[in-house]
């Protein structure tokens, strides 16, 4: 064994399957979630910009700073525990917090957040998080219910049991008046810190993946705008060359309208098959909670159902339309150029018929000009020969 080389990446990638481990959580306990991303071409950000965005953080605590590279670290800051990850478009920062604050939700985990150091912060905010983490009694859902309706939206609440009734989670999916979002978990005492790091993982997952699948049907929303107007372009131009018209000017119009789809499929291309990957990934945190219904409540995979995938459906069906409309726009500049072959076969063949008249004519010409030629010929002849037999005569 000692002959064999190992490849030189072999070691990183293993270790990376185990580089972001789960928390490790006792309840009762908080957490303060946050997401940035910078507002375009976040996937080509520079790295370096968050690394340094979180040595800023940890330098005012005096915490150990990351490995040059890294995506990810977690450490003591303070009281309180910090995980940063750095995903392809955003990053997160998770605070966590022993106990919870009397007044349900408060927003002062937050302040282990720098108001400057946020201002500093090299993106805009996708999402925040509060998390409320409090041990309960199943059995008896009397004092969980009355919670529920004090702290959360009822309309939009979504309940359910998780982890075969390791914890009961709760979310309404609204902004809060300080501006984040609000989940709350009741567990079993019998709950271990890991499940339940896991539940508070998967939380803050199926709220992030879902705020980056939702700029998808933003992005959806402005595209159509734009295709509906090459839409009905498209379909004169291909009105145009079923009449009589300049086919040179029909082509100009093509060549813009295909250039302009292009340059729409080219912008949506990117948003479109990321919001597919982080719908997959919602819909997927979703399923490894193996929800049950609480208290007659509609659970997590129900709330989505009714409020996400009608705006992620749009999102797929306004991303067929665009490349069956940019296929028509290439079909009907398949057919103009067929259309102008035809109209130049048609041309050549009066080419060719004018052609064959001219030479027809040619060759008539000649004759004549070679029947001419032999009574010109004929009569020098007889006239040469009276020239030679009169002195003879």
């Amino acid at each position: 064994m000692a002959a064999l080389q190992d490849h030189p990446l072999r070691f990183q990638l293993a270790n990376e399957l185990h580089a972001r481990p789960f928390p490790t959580l006792e309840a009762p306990c908080r957490a303060a979630y946050l997401a940035f991303k910078p507002a375009t071409n976040a996937a080509a950000r520079e790295r370096d910009e968050d690394r340094a965005h979180l040595i800023e953080l940890l330098d005012r605590y005096g915490a150990p700073h990351p490995q040059p590279g890294a995506t990810h670290w977690f450490g003591a800051i303070g009281n309180h525990m910090l995980k940063w990850e750095s995903h392809t478009e955003f990053v997160t920062y998770t605070l966590f917090g022993r106990g919870v604050a009397e007044v349900p939700f408060d927003a002062a985990t937050f302040a282990m957040f720098p108001d400057d150091w946020l201002a500093n912060a090299p993106g805009v905010r996708v999402t925040s998080i509060l998390l409320r983490v409090e041990q309960a009694n199943l059995a008896d859902t009397s004092g969980v219910d009355a919670k529920l309706e004090s702290w959360f939206v009822p309309e939009s609440l979504a309940v359910a049991r998780v982890l075969d009734d390791a914890a009961v989670v709760a979310g309404d999916f609204r902004i809060d008046p300080s501006g984040h979002m609000r989940f709350a978990v009741f567990t079993n005492p019998e709950t271990g810190p890991r499940r339940l790091g896991r539940i508070v993982q998967r939380l803050t997952e199926i709220e992030t993946y879902k705020s980056m699948s939702m700029l998808g049907f933003a992005r959806a929303r402005e595209t159509s705008a734009e295709l509906g107007t090459l839409d009905a372009r498209l379909g004169q131009a291909m009105e145009a060359m079923t009449r009589t018209s300049d086919a040179a000017e029909t082509l100009d119009e093509l060549l813009s309208i295909s250039s302009s789809l292009e340059t729409l499929r080219a912008r949506a291309a990117f948003r479109f098959a990321a919001t597919g990957a982080y719908e997959a990934i919602v819909n997927q945190r979703i399923a490894i909670l193996r929800e049950e219904r609480f208290g007659g409540r509609q659970t997590f995979a129900e709330f989505m159902m009714r409020r996400f995938d009608p705006a992620m459906r749009t999102v797929k069906a306004t991303d067929t339309r665009l490349q069956a409309t940019a296929e028509r726009a290439i079909r009907a500049g398949d057919l103009l150029r067929t259309r102008v072959d035809v109209d130049r076969s048609a041309q050549n063949q009066k080419l060719l018929e004018s052609m064959d008249r001219r030479a027809d004519l040619q060759l008539r010409l000649q004759r004549t000009m070679e029947g001419l030629s032999v009574v010109a010929i004929s009569y020098y002849a007889v006239n040469l020969v009276l020239y030679l037999l009169t002195p003879v005569a």
